[in-house]
């Protein structure tokens, strides 16, 4: 039977490995001497898009609302296959520009505006607070479910998700500040990210594979099985979509480009066009994968604990427990684990640069704190800065994790950071097509989006459902759209009015 601590063992050994690779990884010249290599691993960092909110929540979204899990998947697949030209440009030119987080990116469309990239940093952090806690969340819900069924709850620590919070803070630490690049790049720490995003794709694989051909008999008998059962066929209809899939496919098209973390891992990790002509490809089927198997496990948890009272977030876990497949619970318990951590320790460090470069290091320079003569000292004082940042980001995340609800489904957490995110598209694209965009245009689009998500959808998040806006006629689908079209619109009426 599996205990507390050979789970907390595990995951330190692990923990450990991927800091071992990062290592190696800083030390070898192997991807710089070998294109290929340096494709895949490329295109494997990019599914650090893939968090626990795709690893356990996908899976008990679709068991609620059906085939309303598909837009994570199905918006960034889009982007990648169609839109592919956007991101090279984008690309290079923050390249070229040595541009450093999507704030430098956005604020060097307007003139390199500091008060643009100070707003984007700002929203930036506080949207990325609610996705950290969902990580947290998964992986102590993860925790919680094995050692509940191996008997062994009681020997947790009441303080598991703080532990877990400095943990990680910890490990994002050592493997984003140990030492300065001024390009920010993180051979290493892509080297861990990708080596994760194989963990999660075997794990969610070999699950996916037990499910089809050990819960059920095959593919034939998914189908049966929905064919079968009247209210498995209006869930899982295709001619019968859940509400908001046209605008939650469209934050998740958005993510791609504007979750920080993605910025940093597609954009700021860059390197040669032949990655992305690569990544193409290989992302959206590692997508694709993870689509596909989402339903039948979705299905064999509503068939196997139909009548019990089992968070459907819960059934990766939950079904190789059920069937006593010791080998399997802990391999889904680290791919969760490194879609969770993985999410954290880069998104972190992605807005430890923000916060360092944009709001902390500009302040002490100017007051006088911190002279700008010696660049070792300078480059010491960017570095505590950083790790300073890490641990009071993961912290206000461990807060909001302990002030939202228990019961709030993953997803919906996850679709509240997306909506977060999603506030700096217009500004992006718009700059980006039209050379009318200006800098008051961007900064009262940026203003008016992200005041309207605070209000509106994050705010509720702290009582209520977070599908369920501060007044009860807004839903959550309704005031992320609202959110979108005022930014999108104040960006261009202003731009009119201030030539």
């Amino acid at each position: 039977m599996l205990s507390s601590w050979s789970l907390v063992l595990t995951a330190l050994a692990y923990m450990g490995l991927l800091f071992f690779v990062a290592w190696i990884g800083d030390k070898k010249r192997i991807a710089r001497d070998h294109r290929n290599i340096q494709a895949v691993i490329y295109s494997l960092s990019l599914a650090v898009y893939c968090t626990s909110w795709t690893f356990y929540g996908a899976v008990g979204n679709a068991a609620t609302t059906g085939l309303g899990y598909l837009p994570i998947y199905l918006g960034p697949a889009l982007v990648m296959l169609l839109g592919i030209d956007l991101l090279r440009r984008i690309a290079v030119t923050s390249r070229d520009q040595r541009i450093t987080s999507i704030a430098d990116y956005i604020a060097y469309r307007y003139g390199r505006s500091h008060s643009i990239a100070v707003l984007v940093t700002i929203a930036a952090v506080i949207g990325s607070v609610p996705y950290i806690a969902l990580q947290l969340k998964g992986i102590t819900t993860g925790f919680e479910v094995i050692t509940r069924s191996s008997g062994a709850g009681d020997t947790l620590p009441t303080n598991l998700p703080l532990y877990v919070t400095l943990t990680l803070a910890l490990f994002a630490v050592l493997f984003g500040t140990r030492n300065m690049d001024a390009s920010e790049h993180h051979r290493g720490l892509m080297w861990a990210i990708a080596l994760e995003s194989l963990v999660k794709l075997l794990a969610f694989l070999a699950i996916g594979l037990f499910v089809i051909f050990g819960v059920f008999d095959g593919f034939a008998n998914v189908a049966e099985t929905v064919r079968n059962n009247q209210e498995y066929q209006q869930l899982f209809s295709p001619w019968q979509l859940p509400e908001g899939f046209g605008i939650q496919m469209i934050l998740a098209m958005a993510a791609i480009l504007c979750l920080p973390r993605q910025f940093h891992v597609a954009v700021v990790e860059f390197r040669d066009e032949r990655d992305l002509a690569f990544a193409r490809w290989l992302f959206p089927a590692y997508l694709m994968v993870f689509a596909v198997l989402v339903m039948p496990i979705a299905l064999a948890g509503l068939t196997q604990f139909a009548g019990q009272d089992v968070n459907p977030d819960t059934y990766m876990l939950a079904l190789p427990i059920a069937f006593d497949r010791e080998m399997l619970t802990v391999l889904a318990f680290l791919g969760g684990f490194s879609a969770a951590s993985g999410m954290v320790i880069v998104a972190t460090i992605a807005l430890a640069i923000m916060v360092s470069n944009d709001i902390v290091m500009p302040l002490l320079l100017r007051s006088g704190l911190v002279s700008g003569g010696g660049e070792t000292d300078l480059s010491q004082t960017l570095l505590r800065v950083r790790r300073i940042s890490i641990f009071a980001i993961t912290l206000v995340a461990f807060l909001y994790y302990e002030a939202i609800e228990s019961g709030v489904p993953l997803a919906s957490i996850g679709l509240l950071s997306f909506s977060a995110a999603a506030q700096f598209a217009p500004a992006m694209l718009i700059g980006l097509y039209w050379r009318g965009a200006n800098r008051a245009g961007a900064l009262s689009g940026l203003f008016i989006g992200v005041s309207i998500w605070f209000l509106f959808l994050l705010v509720p998040s702290f009582t209520h459902n977070v599908e369920t806006g501060m007044m009860p006629s807004i839903s959550f689908n309704q005031g992320a759209a609202w959110s979108l079209m005022l930014n999108a619109l104040a960006i261009v009426i202003v731009s009119l009015m201030f030539k």
